[in-house]
């Protein structure tokens, strides 16, 4: 038998308590991709419509009869929702007889259910999609790589070429950021002051144009101009004060008043966000006149946020940083604001992701 003092003590420096920590949290990461793919599995299934159009949480006896799932696989369904119960997609009661257990939604589940006012299930649906979420294969290899992205690596091109050849991709890509935008649109309710007084704006990156259509609706006064890739916008029409116009914004952008940039710079390398931050300048400084640039991306501060929304900002900089782009610190925008020529920000908070950044030339 083992002495008592053999257990307390230490293997290359550590106590054995700390590694088996150790071998927890890998093995967390290890199996992380289950968590995207029981995710993928309940929207796949329709599980959040299912619960919601139940009108009260679900026994998991009558989920399994209105999928139609075959009774070798009752326990497996079983498993999968007890997970993302405990992960909070699903609250687990008791029924009103007390003789079973239901499902009921939570916040997050709810934001799955598909037809309603905010719904993520396209950003589910286009980022697990085997073709994209695959590439992640290819870290090691992209990491060798000078200039390529990671979807260089895996697709032969850069992200935003691969969606002009794919047109199926291009429109599961455009679903998922226009159920983006809805959110957005939440956060932006309280932040009228950003665009009182402003008589023009361009929405750079404006996709069909849900950010802008709820802008011109609580300011009809407002002329707005939804600015994207000519793939994007050539088939969609206007309103009296609202157009959309095809272009690179590399090149040129329509000139207004006010230019708006959600969720663009994080794509881009500081260099091409110096690029598009000079040609929003250009737009906003006609006629003598000087606008404002109008930013909604992330804003990282670990001093600051808690450790649960640093970590998924620090997740969603590995992200992009696959595209060749980059999720930035307050110290990291204000030297892009200088370089690109603008003379003083502002940052006010949006969501817990997002900041509102306010640029002036």
């Amino acid at each position: 038998m083992a002495s008592s003092s053999s257990s307390s003590r230490s293997i290359n420096g550590r106590k054995a308590s700390e590694i088996f920590q150790g071998q927890a949290l890998l093995y967390k990461h290890i199996y992380a991709f289950i968590d995207s793919m029981c995710l993928k599995c309940i929207v796949e299934l329709d599980i959040p419509n299912i619960i919601h159009n139940h009108g009260k949480p679900i026994p998991l006896p009558e989920l399994v009869s209105i999928l139609k799932v075959p009774e070798t696989k009752f326990d497996n369904l079983g498993r999968i929702m007890r997970y993302m119960s405990h992960n909070g997609f699903f609250v687990i009661v008791k029924t009103q007889e007390e003789t079973e257990e239901a499902y009921a939604l939570t916040a997050a589940s709810e934001l799955l259910v598909k037809g309603s006012d905010l719904c993520l299930a396209p950003m589910v649906e286009c980022v697990l999609d085997p073709t994209l979420s695959g590439s992640y294969h290819q870290l090691k290899k992209w990491i060798y790589e000078e200039d390529l992205t990671l979807f260089g690596v895996s697709l032969g091109s850069h992200f935003y070429e691969f969606l002009n050849n794919n047109p199926d991709y291009n429109s599961s890509f455009n679903e998922a950021m226009a159920s983006d935008s809805h959110m957005i649109h939440l956060a932006l309710r309280d932040c009228n002051f950003v665009f009182e007084g402003v008589e023009s704006i361009v929405d750079v990156g404006g996709g069909t144009g849900i950010t802008a259509k709820t802008i011109c609706d609580a300011f009809p006064k407002l002329k707005c101009i939804v600015f994207d890739r000519p793939q994007v916008v050539e088939n969609l029409s206007g309103s009296n004060n609202l157009t959309y116009v095809g272009g690179d914004m590399f090149q040129s952008i329509p000139k207004a008043e006010a230019v708006l940039l959600k969720y663009i710079l994080h794509n881009w390398t500081d260099k091409d966000c110096i690029k598009i931050l000079k040609k929003c300048k250009e737009a906003i400084s006609s006629d003598g006149k000087k606008g404002k640039v109008i930013l909604l991306d992330m804003v990282i501060n670990e001093n600051k946020d808690d450790q649960r929304l640093t970590q998924i900002k620090l997740l969603m900089d590995v992200t992009m940083a696959c595209l060749n782009g980059r999720e930035r610190t307050e110290e990291e925008w204000s030297k892009l604001f200088t370089q690109a020529g603008f003379q003083d920000y502002k940052i006010s908070p949006l969501t817990g992701l997002l900041s509102l950044i306010e640029i002036y030339p």
